[in-house]
């Protein structure tokens, strides 16, 4: 593959960033990073000049559920999974989670199959699921149907990690609806890389921080479809903000977190943090989508990207991309560049077990790039060293 050397950009390594520096790729990886000119090699070198544009490690979202048309719990299929990366690429966000909601257990084995095709052909892409549901309270569900939302059923749970298990990365459930068996049979069956997340659960703070200590290293989508912080009760908020390990998802929307709620969790949280775009569609949003007892609109905002409400009014995911959340953080929420830009790449990237491949602009890393302008606007993504077609 042809080298490309990258001038005069300000490079985020991953830690800080260098004014000036250049970057050499080849071969889909990284070769050498400067904080002076790299002249090209041969004259089949291709040079960019970046004039001071910011040069970023991919972005990295472990939760997101459709491409620009085509979702996951719709279409469980290989192509379904390759639309959903390239619409999202477009963006800068090159590495993902496709996530499934509450569904059937068929639907859910059809999706993991889809998974795992594509990850055979992009392992850098798209490195495996995320299985939100089906086992959460039904008090806490949010806009999942409460057709799927339910406790599993005997021989589910070994149905479900009988074929497959190792494209499963986060699997989120309420710990407090399931048996002490179903618990062990799930950590007796999941596959190493396979990460507990607690979410849209009703549990109690002492319920959630025995989680914490009993295999669960993470929380999803903090604040939202979980008991919130009462002085009597800290409940599941409370517990995140006091345990020393557990890490928590965020949605950087304006909608599902005021930016003063990300804010305070970043100022508690610190690394502890990453953000997700929890997002439905983009590039753009469809106006409305149906699936079976699952119908959401989407409501446009003049002051904002809009956002996706279900029947009941409820908030049923997002219409961004990763990249508008780390303009959310920074420009909303007062968060330094540099940690959101962490929060996006080099968090999620070490939680998913890929933080040496992935989510930092150093040699021997994958050559996932995105060029942004003063206004974190994508001007340039390359994918393990290709070029992409950026979104308009």
């Amino acid at each position: 593959m042809q080298a490309i050397t990258f001038q005069n950009a300000t490079v985020f390594t991953g830690e800080s960033f260098l004014p000036g520096a250049s970057v050499r790729i080849a071969d889909g990886h990284i070769l050498e990073v400067s904080d002076t000119v790299l002249k090209a090699n041969d004259d089949g070198e291709t040079v960019v000049d970046l004039a001071g544009d910011y040069l970023i490690p991919g972005l990295i979202d472990l939760q997101l559920y459709g491409g620009s048309n085509l979702f996951l719990n719709d279409i469980p299929t290989p192509e379904t999974v390759r639309h959903i990366y390239e619409s999202h690429a477009r963006n800068g966000t090159t590495t993902l989670l496709p996530t499934i909601h509450s569904t059937s257990l068929d639907v859910m084995q059809q999706a993991m199959a889809a998974v795992q095709t594509v990850r055979a052909e992009n392992p850098y892409g798209v490195p495996g699921i995320h299985l939100e549901g089906p086992y959460f309270n039904p008090i806490k569900r949010g806009a999942h149907s409460p057709a799927f939302v339910r406790t599993p059923a005997e021989g589910e749970l070994e149905a479900l990690f009988s074929t497959n298990a190792d494209v499963i990365r986060i699997l989120t459930l309420a710990p407090e609806i399931l048996t002490p068996e179903q618990l062990a049979t799930i950590h007796r069956l999941k596959h190493v890389n396979m990460l507990l997340s607690l979410g849209h659960s009703n549990a109690t703070y002492k319920q959630a921080m025995g989680a914490f200590a009993d295999g669960f290293p993470l929380a999803t989508h903090l604040y939202n479809a979980m008991r919130g912080f009462e002085s009597r009760e800290p409940g599941i908020v409370g517990a995140i903000f006091d345990d020393q390990h557990v890490h928590s998802s965020i949605i950087a929307d304006s909608y599902h977190c005021d930016p003063a709620a990300i804010r305070i969790a970043y100022r508690l949280l610190g690394e502890r943090l990453f953000l997700i775009s929890d997002a439905l569609f983009a590039n753009p949003p469809r106006p409305d989508f149906s699936l079976g007892e699952f119908v959401v609109h989407f409501e446009p905002d003049p002051n904002g990207p809009g956002r996706y409400v279900n029947n009941e009014g409820k908030l049923a995911g997002s219409a961004i991309t990763l990249i508008d959340c780390v303009r959310v953080a920074v420009e909303q929420a007062d968060i330094p560049l540099v940690n959101a830009l962490r929060m996006a790449s080099v968090i999620p990237a070490q939680l998913i077990g890929m933080g040496s491949q992935l989510g930092r602009i150093q040699p021997n890393y994958v050559a996932n790039l995105i060029r942004l302008d003063k206004s974190l606007l994508v001007k340039g993504v390359w994918a393990s060293g290709v070029a992409i077609s950026t979104a308009r």
